[in-house]
């Protein structure tokens, strides 16, 4: 590898650029990590995952959302939350994650580029200064995709960042909506949906399924689709947009949302969120012979291996489930692979975490998985209202659920919606990964009162529904 300039050169520094490139410093390669935006991060850090993370606490916070099942849903911390008070927490973080992942990428002796990159070769990239200062061609033994998306647009819609806009415009707002609908209902258009609408607002939401996210487990999204007509918000499904229109009358400036079906919506705002699409489109990667399918995203193998062996991708640029956890580690096993390392890694067991109002968090397989595959199972269930942390966090809704083999007992899936619903999950993955039974959580001992005594509930529940 001597013959290069760099054993492994990482094109885009979101998470699964840095893990990536730290695992192949670790492994004492010479590495680079080129970002063509001035700052590092990528969506992750600026416009997406931790923005939309601290929006989201600031305005459970704010709204005092978690106390109206006690005090009544008239309690506010804050009297006429703005933007701008949402905002200053974000900001805050924003800054503090940028620091750390400079830091972290200095601290392993990573270099860092200010560039556009783009393949000469597969393993020759071009690197566009953005000061200015020109280009130069770099060789590197191996090289690593990670762009991630950008929002996907359309030609027929009248964007202004104002009254129609993407989920990277979000933050540059300058007042909270009345009203707003939400075109699109996967991750992003949900989250942003749900928070709008714990402030108060207005929401509709318009999506050409007829079911929200159909990689969850049926009941759990039947739970959430009951808290957002709690939240008042109007639910669209099985409706497609034909036009969208920015109109101005008496009522001040709003868009009319004309759909495929003759209803008409009338809003103060709308969010444009039908999906990402890969950001690969500047990097020329018809020179080494790849091709990006119809939403710009690239096919990689097990080893996040594409069909070029010395390139590989990680993260949203290779479509589902576009998560972060997810991307830093297909980074990290990408970077193993492509020196030879050995590593260990379970998919089936990655966790999603979905950050609605409530949050949702899974693992493993769904109901509807498991009798599409013709395996027995049986369920256990445990509600928040049943347990005293429950009671004492104001949480009367949540719902935790073990799904379990039958005859082994193995547990198969959890699936939770709930408060702390992303950090409870990591009990359940645990114990699937060592093929554990819902028997362990009978047997074991939880701190009292936590909402982690769910399981044992739910474990009992389930045992029950066995006649045991």
């Amino acid at each position: 590898m001597a013959d290069y300039d760099y054993d492994l050169l990482v094109i885009g520094s979101g998470p699964a650029g840095q893990r990536a490139a730290i695992q192949a410093a670790k492994l004492n390669k010479r590495v680079a990590v080129v970002e063509r935006k001035s700052i590092i991060g990528g969506v992750c850090i600026n416009t997406g995952t931790i923005p939309s993370k601290t929006l989201r606490e600031a305005v459970l916070h704010l709204s005092g959302y978690r106390e109206h099942s006690l005090y009544g849903a008239s309690y506010t911390v804050k009297q006429n939350i703005t933007m701008a008070d949402l905002l200053y927490r974000t900001d805050h973080v924003i800054q503090h994650e940028l620091d750390i992942v400079r830091h972290q990428l200095q601290r392993n002796r990573v270099e860092l580029v200010s560039a556009e990159a783009s393949f000469v070769d597969a393993n020759t990239v071009r690197l566009k200064y953005v000061d200015g200062r020109g280009w130069r061609d770099v060789s590197a033994a191996h090289v690593v995709i990670a762009t991630g998306t950008r929002a996907t647009k359309s030609d027929r819609i009248p964007f202004d960042g104002k009254r129609v806009f993407i989920s990277d415009d979000l933050l540059q707002l300058d007042h909270l909506p009345r009203t707003l609908t939400v075109v699109g209902a996967g991750v992003i258009g949900l989250e942003y949906a749900s928070i709008f609408a714990a402030l108060g607002v207005r929401v509709t939401i318009i999506d050409k399924r007829r079911r929200l996210l159909p990689f969850v487990d049926a009941e759990i999204i039947d739970s959430l689709t009951y808290h957002f007509n709690q939240q008042r918000a109007i639910l669209r499904l099985g409706e497609e947009v034909d036009r969208i229109e920015p109109v101005t009358d008496e009522h001040g400036d709003r868009v009319k949302i004309h759909l495929v079906s003759g209803k008409q919506i009338i809003t103060e705002m709308a969010l444009y969120s039908i999906g990402r699409t890969g950001a690969t489109r500047a990097l020329n990667i018809e020179a080494t012979g790849l091709q990006s399918d119809e939403r710009g995203l690239l096919k990689v193998n097990g080893h996040y291996q594409t069909s070029v062996p010395n390139i590989y991708a990680v993260g949203d640029v290779i479509g589902f489930p576009s998560l972060a956890s997810t991307s830093m580690e297909q980074g990290r096993l990408a970077a193993c692979h492509a020196f030879g390392v050995t590593t260990q890694s379970s998919p089936e067991l990655f966790p999603y975490g979905i950050y609605t109002i409530p949050e949702i968090s899974t693992v493993g397989r769904s109901e509807e998985e498991l009798t599409e595959q013709g395996i027995p199972y049986e369920v256990g269930k445990a509600q928040y209202r049943e347990i005293a942390r429950g009671q004492i966090i104001g949480d009367h809704t949540g719902l935790l659920k073990l799904i379990f083999h039958l005859d082994t007992h193995e547990l198969l899936g959890v699936h939770i919606i709930g408060e702390g619903a992303s950090e409870l999950v990591h009990i359940g993955q645990a114990v699937m990964a060592f093929k554990g039974n819902v028997e362990y959580f009978i047997n074991n001992v939880f701190n009292y009162p936590t909402l982690a005594e769910c399981y044992k509930t739910a474990a009992f529940d389930g045992i029950n529904r066995l006649g045991i």
